[in-house]
C-alpha cells in the first residue's frame, strides 16, 4: 500500500486516447473562447458558480479506472462547505486547454454537475483527465494519505487568488514547532513547521499497540530521547550528542485531518496492515488530550482546539489490494452517509464505529484518515 503498481497496457491506451480527445477539442474550441466577449464571459462564470450553491442530496461517483480512493477523497472535500465557498471564488481560466488542465476548475463544473443532476450518481471523467495530465493516472492503486496531500498541493498551485491560496492554508495547515536540545551542553534549537495532515503512529516504540485516538495524539507529541545511532551532532559540544527532541502544537486549523499510520514497514521490508481495534471520538478536545509542555499557543487560541467529526475515509482488504469509501456527516442535515463509489446510503453512528477494526479482521473496513471540524463558538 502506499506504492504506485505497473502501467498496465488498458492504462496506456486509455491515457493516449483521452489526450488525444483532449487536444483535439482544445483546438475545436481555443478560437471559440478567444472570441467570446468578456461580458459574456462574465455570465458564463456567474451561471457556473450560482448552479454551485443548489443543493440536491448526496449523489455518488462511478468508479471509472480503480478510483475508489479518487472518489472518497472528492467527496470528502466537495461535502465540505467551507472548501466549496473557497472553490466557487476561484478565477475561471480563459481558454478551453487552460480548463482542461485546471484542476479547481474542473472540481468546480463536478461539484456543479452533482448537485444540478437528478441521477443517482455521475462520472468525474473530465477531471479524471485532467488530472492525468498532472500524473494522477487511472488504474492505479493509490494511498489515501498520498493522494490527499497531491490533490491539496494541485488546488493550491492552480489557484491564482492569493487570498483564496491563504484561506486554503488556513482552513487546512497545522503548525508545530520541533525543539531539539542537547543533553551534554544547553545548545538547543527550535523551527516551525506545517504539515497537511497529522500522522499519528499506532505502535509506539516498542512496538505495543495504541489504544485510542487520544494515545496516539500523547504518544505523538510525547518528547523522544535521540541515542546510539540516533544522536545528533552538537555545535556546541563539536560532536555527535544524545538530542531530547520534541514537538509542540502551535495552531490547529478549521478541517483537521487526521492520518491512522495504518499500514508500516516490518524488518523484512514487508508492508502490513495493522488492522486492531482503535476507538476515536465524535467530539475532540485537544485540551483535555495535550498537556501545557505539548502546546505553544495562548489560552485564547486553545480554546478554540475543539472538534467535532466530520469525515472517515476508510479502508477494507490488504495492503496489495483494497478498497476505500467515506463515511460522512452531512453539514447541512447532520446526518451520516456511505459515498462507496456510485452507491450512497444514509447510516447511523454505530455503522461509523464499525471502522474503529478489528484484530481478527484483516480485510475488515478500518478508519484510515478522520477529518474533524472546529466547533462553531456558542
Amino acid at each position: 500500500m502506499g506504492q504506485r503498481s505497473g502501467r498496465e497496457e488498458r492504462s496506456k491506451r486509455l491515457e493516449l486516447a483521452l489526450n488525444e480527445t483532449m487536444k483535439a477539442e482544445a483546438e475545436v474550441q481555443k478560437n471559440k473562447e478567444e472570441a467570446e466577449e468578456p461580458k459574456e464571459k462574465d455570465q458564463r462564470t456567474t451561471l457556473v458558480f450560482g448552479v454551485a450553491d443548489l443543493k440536491n442530496g448526496a449523489v455518488g461517483l462511478y468508479n471509472v479506472g480503480q478510483t475508489c480512493c479518487l472518489n472518497s477523497l472528492l467527496q470528502v472535500f466537495l461535502m465540505n462547505i467551507r472548501f466549496t465557498g473557497i472553490l466557487r471564488r476561484i478565477t475561471v481560466p480563459p481558454h478551453a486547454v487552460q480548463k482542461k488542465r485546471n484542476v479547481p476548475y474542473q472540481m468546480l463544473l463536478l461539484l456543479e454537475k452533482m448537485q444540478r443532476g437528478k441521477q443517482k450518481a455521475v462520472s468525474p471523467t473530465d477531471l479524471t483527465c485532467c488530472l492525468s495530465v498532472h500524473g494522477v493516472k487511472l488504474f492505479v492503486q493509490y494511498d489515501a494519505a498520498q493522494l490527499f496531500l497531491t490533490l491539496w498541493n494541485l488546488i493550491k498551485k492552480q489557484m491564482k487568488k492569493l487570498e483564496l491560496v491563504e484561506e486554503l492554508r488556513y482552513l487546512y495547515t497545522i503548525c508545530v514547532q520541533e525543539h531539539l536540545a542537547c543533553q551534554k551542553c544547553s545548545f538547543e534549537t527550535k523551527r516551525y513547521s506545517s504539515m497537511i495532515t497529522l500522522p499519528l503512529p499506532l505502535l509506539d516504540s516498542n512496538s505495543y499497540m495504541l489504544k485510542t485516538l487520544e494515545d496516539c495524539l500523547q504518544y505523538f507529541f510525547q518528547p523522544e530521547e535521540l541515542t546510539d545511532q540516533n544522536m545528533c551532532f552538537c555545535e556546541q559540544c563539536g560532536r555527535k550528542t544524545p538530542f531530547l527532541q520534541s514537538m509542540k502544537l502551535v495552531h490547529l486549523p478549521q478541517t483537521l485531518t487526521i492520518h491512522l499510520k495504518r499500514f508500516c514497514f516490518e524488518k523484512s521490508a514487508y508492508i502490513h496492515k495493522l488492522s486492531h481495534y482503535l476507538p476515536f471520538p465524535q467530539d475532540l478536545d485537544f485540551n483535555a488530550v495535550l498537556t501545557e509542555n505539548q502546546c505553544e499557543a495562548d489560552d485564547i487560541k486553545k480554546a478554540g482546539w475543539q472538534y467535532e467529526l466530520f469525515a472517515v475515509v476508510a479502508h477494507s482488504g490488504s495492503t496489495s489490494c483494497g478498497h476505500y469509501c467515506a463515511y460522512i456527516r452531512s453539514l447541512t442535515e447532520c446526518k451520516w452517509y456511505c459515498f462507496n463509489d456510485s452507491e450512497v446510503c444514509q447510516v447511523s453512528w454505530d455503522d461509523v464505529k464499525c471502522t474503529y477494526g478489528h484484530s481478527s479482521l484483516h480485510w475488515g473496513e478500518t478508519a484510515y484518515l478522520l477529518i474533524y471540524m472546529k466547533k462553531c463558538p456558542q
